[in-house]
């Protein structure tokens, strides 16, 4: 099966997250077509949650795990250390104080 790339598969996400009335923004553009992506989920009270996606080996799923959550600058330096090892990743930062992130949605795996 073939695999969208990476920044096709960030401007449907944040498609989808606008059509809802989420604020997304690309806080580091990765390489185009095979980027890992973060997204960083800001509840705008200081905290936050860093989502990465992951590769069940059992079921051969996508899904997407916690990487980092809790203060805001933890999950920056979280961040900004996984970049420090990967030119190509992308960073994403979606704004929502209720918390949205749509990844758990069909067809965001």
């Amino acid at each position: 099966m073939s695999r969208l790339t990476a920044s096709f598969w960030v401007s449907a996400y944040r498609k989808r997250l606008e059509l809802h009335g989420i604020p997304c923004f690309v806080v580091r553009h990765g390489d185009d077509t095979a980027g890992a992506v973060l997204v960083k989920l800001n509840t705008l009270d200081g905290r936050a949650v860093v989502h990465q996606r992951s590769f069940d080996l059992m079921t051969g799923e996508r899904a997407w795990i916690v990487l980092a959550e809790g203060d805001e600058a933890d999950c920056d330096a979280t961040v900004t250390r996984q970049a420090s090892f990967d030119p190509d990743l992308w960073v994403l930062e979606v704004e929502d104080r209720a918390g949205r992130h749509l990844l758990d949605e069909e067809g965001l795996g």
